[in-house]
């Protein structure tokens, strides 16, 4: 009996490692998936700072061409200044010249304040693309990390659940069903020790004779408060 005690705390052992395992892989996927989306929310502002800069580009092309057209139309109306015949034609060419001078002025303005935020675009740009080139670095490492890890877990979960299986084949069948009823109701815990007196499965103190039999018992013993297998721990009362 005090074989399959030995068996019963080492498949207590693995199985707790095997779920803790299982713990760790299950927040592997999650881990990858908010690495990826950091990852994704900084490609976006990037593309999102080229988007705006070929945005402010068009328009500084629009503004160009604009004045282009502003010069042109100017040129144009000062040689039909020439043409004139009357005063108040030309009073009214005077006008109308002084109207598209003001207007190219405006757009002259407009040009200069559209190449300033141009510049800041650019500045932008560049100080984004810095952030996802070091963040891409960063995040191939840790993904290919974690994918190692994943990889790490499944092949040491392999490993366990053929010792799992080796070692539930050394237990009493009737101790091993004993074991599995346990586990189900106390959350994987169907196996404590006892030291100073105390179930450490359910931390509550066994009455000294219960201790005092438990040192020399060869049976399988339950813990009368919480019903899991218990045995006493060679660190002594001193330990």
């Amino acid at each position: 009996m005090k074989e399959d005690l030995q068996h019963l705390i080492s498949l207590q052992r693995i199985d707790a490692s095997l779920a803790s395992a299982s713990i760790q892989k299950q927040e592997v996927p999650g881990k990858i998936a908010r690495l990826d989306q950091n990852f994704d929310f900084l490609r976006e502002r990037v593309d999102e700072e080229k988007r705006r800069l070929d945005e402010l580009l068009k328009e500084h092309r629009a503004k160009e061409d604009s004045l282009k057209r502003g010069i042109e139309h100017l040129k144009k109306t000062k040689e039909r200044l020439l043409e004139v015949k009357t005063n108040k034609e030309y009073q009214a060419m005077l006008k109308e010249i002084d109207g598209i001078v003001k207007k190219n002025e405006e757009i002259e303005d407009e040009i200069i304040s559209k190449l300033e935020e141009i510049d800041a675009a650019r500045n932008s740009l560049k100080v984004r693309e810095a952030e996802l080139a070091e963040f891409r670095l960063r995040h191939d490492k840790e993904r290919k990390y974690l994918e190692s890890e994943m990889s790490r877990i499944d092949n040491e979960t392999a490993f366990m659940m053929k010792d799992i299986e080796i070692v539930r084949e050394k237990i009493d069948s009737d101790i091993l069903k004993q074991y599995d009823r346990i586990k189900a109701k106390r959350n994987g815990s169907a196996v404590a020790p006892v030291w100073k007196g105390v179930c450490e499965g359910c931390h509550m103190n066994l009455p000294p004779q219960m201790c005092n039999e438990l040192q020399k018992s060869t049976e399988i013993v339950q813990c009368p408060f919480c019903s899991r297998i218990i045995y006493w721990d060679d660190r002594g009362e001193n330990g």
